[in-house]
């Protein structure tokens, strides 16, 4: 690991080994990037992955070719990725579109996203500003709410697809469930709520089902 990475204002790097990179303004990363942390204030594009030992933060717009791995990731603004994401926490403030697959023990998202894969994680906390969808979601606890920051709908909205607040996927799976505003083929869990404004194909529940009267429940299976 050399030393470190700072682009001031408009600038091109290559990508390597990096103590700490840092890029405040427009900048472009030629390749895959390792370090112990990632801040962007700004647009940046990064042609590889982003591996960091510590933490990787976007405040602004970054275009990813790869994909990132980081014990913690914080976006605030939008991110593209072409590959995965994975840290042990994932903050998004924002909107962002990952190619692949999301890993996290916890996941928590204020505005809007697109994960072409699944979406992995041990805590869900989704508060809704537009369409966020996945392909797939397993968990151990789901949250799934209407965000109360109407602050972030005016300052987002460039950011933020302009879709009905509205969680899309095929299968949402875990132990303890609480949705509105979701469309889903199957839902199963120990303990599920389904709330306001869902439309679910099918519920599979261990323990416990609550289904709010402005949802929309095709089947209910309680499994032993």
């Amino acid at each position: 690991m050399t030393g470190d990475l700072k682009i001031v204002g408009m600038g091109t790097a290559s990508g390597g080994s990096y103590r700490h990179v840092s890029i405040e303004g427009t900048g472009t990363v030629k390749g895959a990037v390792t370090c112990q942390s990632f801040a962007l204030n700004g647009m940046g594009t990064v042609n590889g992955d982003i591996r960091c030992e510590e933490s990787f933060d976007v405040s602004g717009k970054l275009t990813g070719a790869g994909g990132i791995d980081a014990a913690r990731v914080g976006i605030e603004g939008q991110a593209t990725l072409q590959g995965r994401l994975r840290g042990e926490s994932v903050a998004l403030s924002g909107y962002a579109s990952v190619r692949g697959d999301v890993e996290a023990e916890s996941f928590d998202a204020d505005g809007g996203f697109t994960v072409d894969g699944l979406l992995n994680a041990g805590v869900v906390d989704i508060r809704l500003q537009g369409r966020c969808r996945a392909a797939d979601i397993g968990c151990d606890r789901i949250v799934v709410k209407r965000s109360s920051r109407s602050d972030w709908s005016r300052l987002l909205a460039w950011i933020i697809p302009l879709f009905e607040p509205q969680l899309q996927a095929r299968t949402i799976e875990g132990n303890d469930i609480d949705l509105c505003e979701t469309t889903a083929d199957i839902v199963r869990g120990d303990r599920v709520s389904i709330g306001p404004g869902c439309r679910i194909g099918e519920v599979e529940y261990r323990t416990e089902l609550f289904v709010h009267p402005d949802a929309t429940v095709g089947a209910k299976t309680q499994r032993p």
